[in-house]
């Protein structure tokens, strides 16, 4: 069976950094093709990706509020997936969730410089971990 475990979150103050870790099971990252998500969920809004990765070739997406600031990453020995979350912003403020999908899913916005590849929607994610809270205080 598949499993995330996530860790990591905490309060912080705004401009810290912290890191988050969402350790899988169930699947290697070397052998298999998987999309690895962090999405987030403020109260009273919809849950939305945030950053992801694919196992196959590395390769990241970023939601454009946070391009710049957060950076996803892998350690295969490890089979984690890394948040990497730099100047963090009160309305960073969250349950932060890692989802995976089996396969390379390839998300592609029409945007005004052209197509732009983006993390595939919850609704294309199989497994879920359970979330981490961050906060972050002005």
């Amino acid at each position: 069976d598949v499993q995330l475990q996530a860790s990591g979150g905490g309060l912080v103050q705004a401009g810290e950094s912290m890191r988050l870790s969402c350790a899988a099971s169930g699947f290697t990252f070397d052998d298999d093709d998987y999309e690895i998500g962090w999405f987030r969920q403020a109260p009273g809004k919809e849950r939305e990706a945030v950053a992801c990765i694919s196992t196959s070739d590395i390769s990241t997406r970023y939601a454009d509020s946070v391009k710049g600031r957060f950076t996803i990453s892998s350690d295969s020995a490890k089979n984690t997936v890394y948040l990497r979350l730099n100047s963090l912003k009160p309305e960073d403020t969250a349950i932060y969730y890692c989802a995976a999908a089996e396969g390379d899913l390839v998300v592609v916005q029409t945007t005004l410089v052209g197509p732009v590849s983006i993390c595939p929607p919850p609704s294309e994610f199989d497994y879920w971990g359970q979330g981490t809270q961050v906060t972050v205080s002005s």
